[in-house]
């Protein structure tokens, strides 16, 4: 029986792992140039396939972001059942506006397409609802998508750190990043920072912290303590 849970265990973990590097890997390829340049309106039509691909990567990261704490659900359950179930609410709150995220894009795109079609005219009107729809596709990927995702990994954090099921140090090391990018996105809402370097340095420990804490879990597993601990 412990050996049985010891392999689910194992499993998991690795899943976990594989997800956390999806995770960031999709969110990289998801990132869509043409539609943050000046010439948007422009561009995104005559670069619909950079546009799509963004896009399909963009459904493929809320895979990864709401794979997650779904999977270790059974595990951390165990022992934090409120802190688990929590971290599971917001991987899906974070998967839902991904996917409002990906629709805000191919609207973009469409009115790229009506754009070209009818030249300068009434190209205040399109560039009104082009900054419309840019703000709210800049507002759910970097504020909502980003704080519902955040507090799902503090959770994950927190019950890692308590029952150490990796170590300690791994685990601060997210509860202070996912704190850091709370911050950005925060900060990002008010208009205090924009889409900048600042907002990118607060960005980069949850991104290190996630890369790390995948590739213990692909090595190493879950410590063996944590695991007694949640089989008892």
């Amino acid at each position: 029986m412990l050996r049985k849970s010891a392999n689910s265990g194992r499993r998991s973990a690795v899943i976990t792992g594989v997800l956390l590097i999806a995770g960031l890997v999709t969110g990289i390829f998801s990132v869509v140039p043409v539609i943050d340049g000046a010439d948007y309106l422009v561009q995104a039509s005559t670069n619909e396939n950079q546009v799509l691909i963004g896009a399909f990567f963009q459904l493929l990261m809320a895979v990864a972001y709401v794979g997650i704490p779904i999977l270790m659900y059974p595990i951390l359950s165990k022992h934090k059942k409120g802190l688990a179930l929590g971290s599971v609410a917001f991987g899906i709150i974070a998967g839902v506006f991904i996917v409002m995220g990906v629709i805000l894009l191919l609207l973009l795109l469409t009115l790229s397409h009506e754009f070209a079609k009818v030249g300068t005219m009434n190209a205040s009107y399109f560039q009104t609802l082009g900054g419309l729809l840019r703000e709210g596709r800049d507002l759910v990927n970097h504020v909502a998508t980003t704080l519902a995702f955040v507090l799902a990994m503090f959770l994950f954090n927190c019950i890692f750190y308590q029952i150490k099921l990796v170590p300690r140090w791994l685990s601060f090391l997210g509860l202070i990043g996912s704190t850091l990018s709370i911050l950005a996105s925060l900060l990002f809402m008010i208009r205090f920072i924009s889409l900048d370097a600042t907002y990118m340095m607060l960005n980069i420990p949850i991104a290190f912290q996630q890369f790390v804490l995948a590739i213990w879990l692909i090595i190493k597993g879950f410590n063996r303590a944590g695991q007694d601990s949640l089989s008892i």
